[in-house]
């Protein structure tokens, strides 16, 4: 083992030395050692700034907006991208034997990138779209020149064994650029709620797995036989190229099909770049196997766990991206975030400082194993505490398994100060010439904070989730901060009390499974928040009483809705406020005018169940304008564009296999078959907008079956149209001459989600009763039928509060069946004049016509029947 400034000699060819030769006249700008030290020097001074601001940022929770995105994004955007672009032109040019890049060039292109991020960041914190997209345009800018230069170099250098090493550092630099370009797209909302999880996973993988991984795993071939203190593997230059073909090529194949919302294309991506670490893994696994001593035994088994996370967490989230939607494939990956940054990112720069800073610092042999002696005090309880940490904050725990989690890994982070502490604290022997300290003592000094900015970040946003139904915000003092939490449908607390003149600012945090904001009256909004998310409202000062309230539609009204109240003042409740607006029943309508031209019926007409085993479908949630009753057109929530949604028909044993689309821009939808026996946890989740989710349930049971939407609150959901029916075949059934389906449910006039229109909901007012989604429509468009024929009746009572007592005028029905049951068949000696259903009941009654003419249909309960639920069978 050769070793020269920390590189290994690859098979008897020697390396250059990571820094070049003092003296050395690297280019005409006559750039010497010192030089290179100098900046090395005060990039990390950025380095370690960059780091200390992630951790005020990320001990500032409830103080500052976005505070978890700014604590990451000064880490990863601010830290991390800094050291990697210095450390990854300097590697590069020992790995390619080339020529130093300008230093004022170079400089240049780092401050770019400095101000850049900055940028990008006081623009996210402030909310300037327009501040956002110059920075993020400069810092694309900045890295591509980075990028150029990277290339540049492998033109006439010399090149060797490691310089295949240099095109993970290229590789690196184009994931950043596509990834602070996408993050710009997301940061000023320009990205619609369809493409919007897609494009943001895309962002994170090509952030975390591109620039922060390809670099880590490239400098892997070299850094690890170097700790080891062995030869390289004779197959490391054709594994490195192999493994970026994996890494490289398949995180391209994985971020373009996320943004494409394409999960096969993400999954085989993730799957290329997954089996690439694996393969490094391998090789550092047979590099082990050579039989010397490490030469650091902390930095091994450190760069080793960092390794095994990076792969742990590359598996579980290939895992989640194929089993999972966009979105909770992304809410996956925010969970894993402590495994990235901890486990991967962390150890990576544990281990190769336990290993760099000894070989800087020392001025010989055994002044480097002195200091390494120090470094590496304690470090087996260290580790052992900081993986396990990792565990406990990555895998599904309950408390105190988080708690215990963050306190083991504050302490590793302390246990790897101490030493750090004291190695930076020596200096070179009198007379050995001048310190090599500067180049590293930045990075040493990041590094620490970083681990302290990860777990402190990593912690949670802060704040509560009590049931009080208010609290004391404070009086007087400027600056005071209320934690306020969205979940189940509530504001928590839903009551502040707050002092005349009282600068107050509220920390929303969103930790329910859909999205909701908060908005103040004539104050400010938050953005659209995700499971997770929090966002900082100012209101000024506090002079008089102030609403807020979910704006996603319905949401307020079904008590989504915050109290301000100044000096003990109060507002009337959603509630009371709605009572006067409840209409009475079939007020305003008027069910024999006529309807709007060019209106067509809604077919009753049943087809016969097909004849395949597995029945597939796709319903798309929507929003459509119908006419609901003669001449009135009402926006409804629809499965299909129609309300109800179609409807579908199998036998006992078959399969449906239905595709179910959220097309609704504004807020979530779910949906829940009655026919299928499952647990509903995840089949019946809600999905955001542009999500989709396949419901495979079995039939097993005959019936009339509702199927609803499953998203809270139902009431709405249900009642303004998101229902409809599921026909399984009773064994034996026998051939009817027609067969109709009719769903009855309820008509509640007025915008979808407004106070008026759930007031009505709450109360059971609505303003008619139908069938099939419009009033009358059958007394307009008569079903028919022939005398002598058997015509059945399939009848579900969708609600979403009232059934039905289904009665057809004029004839007797002598078969009825419900909820999977026959109580009368044709021969017995009975008969039956009304099917009786509670709402979600189904059946279906059979009758022959004994002659020609118009036979009356109605829901028996006289008050549904004049105010639209009924219809007529024209007999020929």
């Amino acid at each position: 083992m050769n070793e020269v400034e920390g590189v290994p000699r690859a098979e008897g060819r020697k390396q250059l030395p990571l820094l070049p030769p003092a003296g050395t006249d690297a280019r005409p700008g006559r750039f010497t050692r010192s030089g290179v030290r100098s900046r090395h020097l005060r990039a990390h001074v950025l380095v370690a700034g960059w780091a200390a601001l992630a951790l005020l940022a990320a001990t500032a929770q409830g103080t500052l907006p976005v505070t978890r995105w700014l604590a990451v994004h000064l880490f990863l955007l601010g830290a991390a991208t800094t050291a990697i672009v210095v450390w990854s032109e300097h590697f590069a040019v020992a790995m390619l034997h080339a020529r130093q890049p300008d230093r004022r060039w170079s400089a240049v292109r780092l401050g770019g990138v400095n101000l850049s991020v900055a940028g990008v960041l006081a623009g996210v914190w402030a909310d300037l779209p327009a501040l956002i997209v110059a920075a993020c345009a400069g810092l694309v800018a900045a890295v591509v020149a980075h990028l150029v230069v990277l290339v540049r170099m492998g033109r006439g250098a010399l090149g060797g064994r490691l310089a295949p090493v240099a095109g993970y550092y290229r590789a690196a630099a184009a994931a950043l650029a596509a990834g602070a370009a996408l993050g710009g797209l997301l940061a000023v909302g320009a990205v619609g709620p369809h493409g919007h999880a897609g494009l943001r996973l895309a962002h994170i993988h090509l952030t975390l797995l591109g620039w922060m991984g390809l670099p880590v795993l490239g400098t892997l071939f070299m850094l690890w036989p170097t700790v080891l203190g062995v030869r390289m593997h004779e197959n490391t230059t054709r594994t490195a190229r192999r493994v970026l073909a994996l890494t490289g090529g398949g995180l391209a194949v994985a971020v373009t099909g996320m943004a494409a919302g394409r999960h096969e294309a993400a999954a085989a991506g993730l799957a290329g770049y997954a089996a690439g670490a694996a393969v490094v893994v391998r090789l550092l696994a047979v590099t082990v196997r050579r039989g010397r001593s490490p030469v650091s035994a902390s930095a091994a088994w450190t760069l080793a766990a960092s390794a095994g996370w990076l792969v742990a967490g590359v598996a579980v989230d290939l895992v989640l991206l194929a089993t999972r939607s966009t979105t909770a494939a992304l809410d996956g990956v925010d969970v894993l975030l402590p495994l990235f940054l901890l486990g991967f990112v962390a150890q990576v720069l544990i281990g190769a400082l336990t290993y760099l800073l000894p070989v800087v610092l020392s001025g010989g042999p055994g002044e480097r194993a002195g200091l390494r002696a120090v470094l590496e005090r304690g470090w087996v309880p260290r580790l052992i505490a900081l993986d396990l940490a990792v565990a406990l904050l990555v895998l599904p725990l309950p408390e105190p398994a988080a708690t215990a989690g963050t306190v083991l890994a504050a302490g590793a982070a302390v246990a790897f100060l101490v030493p750090v502490a004291a190695v930076l604290g020596r200096r070179a022997r009198p007379g050995g010439g001048p310190s090599r300290a500067p180049a590293l003592i930045g990075t040493a000094v990041a590094s620490v904070v970083t681990v302290l900015a990860v777990l402190v970040a990593n912690s949670g946003a802060g704040g509560t989730t009590g049931s009080a139904s208010h609290e004391a915000a404070g009086a007087g003092g400027a600056g005071t901060v209320t934690t306020i939490s969205l979940v189940t449908m509530r504001v928590t607390p839903n009551r502040i009390e707050v002092a005349r003149g009282t600068a107050l600012r509220l920390r929303v945090t969103n930790r329910d499974a859909q999205r909701h904001d908060l908005r103040i009256e004539d104050g400010p909004a938050t953005p659209l928040l995700s499971r997770g998310e929090s966002h900082t409202l100012d209101l000024g000062t506090v002079t008089s009483d102030r609403k807020g309230w979910c704006t996603v539609p319905g949401h307020r009204a079904a008590g989504m809705t915050l109290d301000i109240v100044v000096g003990g003042g109060t507002h009337g409740s959603p509630e009371q406020d709605g009572h006067t607006m409840a209409a009475a029943p079939g007020k305003g309508l008027d069910l024999a005018a006529g309807f709007s031209r060019g209106w067509q019926p809604r077919s009753a007409a049943l087809p016969a169940a097909p004849g395949t085993r597995v029945h597939k479908a796709e319903l798309r949630a929507r929003r459509t304008t119908v006419e609901v009753a003669p001449g009135v057109r009402q926006e409804m929530w629809t499965f299909g564009g129609t309300a109800p949604g179609p409807t579908l028909r199998g036998t006992v044993g078959d399969i449906f296999e239905i595709t179910l689309v959220n097309d609704d821009p504004a807020m979530g939808h779910g949906i829940d078959f009655h026919a299928g026996a499952l647990a509903p946890d995840r089949p019946m989740r809600t999905l955001r907008p542009g999500e989709r989710l396949v419901y495979r349930f079995r039939a097993e049971r005959a019936g009339a079956w509702l199927y609803h939407c499953s998203t809270a609150p139902m009431l709405q959901h249900m009642g303004n149209g998101m229902y409809g029916a599921v026909i399984v075949d009773p064994p034996g059934l026998a051939k009817a001459d027609r067969e109709y389906v009719l769903v009855s449910s309820q008509l509640y006039l007025g915008t979808p989600g407004s106070e008026a229109q759930v007031a009505k909901m709450r109360q059971n007012t609505p303003d008619a009763w139908m069938f099939n989604g419009v009033a009358a429509q059958y007394a307009k468009a008569p079903l028919t039928a022939r005398a002598g024929q058997r015509v059945r009746f399939w009848v579900v009572a969708a609600g979403p509060s009232d059934g039905i007592a289904f009665h057809v005028v004029g004839t007797v029905f002598d078969t009825v069946y419900k909820e999977g049951a026959y109580l009368l068949r044709p021969g017995d000696k009975g008969g039956s004049q009304v099917l009786d259903l509670a709402p979600a009941q189904g059946g279906f009654v059979e009758t022959v016509f004994p002659e020609a003419g118009h036979y009356p249909f109605v829901d028996h309960d006289m008050r549904h029947a004049e105010a639209g639920a009924h219809g007529m069978v024209k007999v020929e």
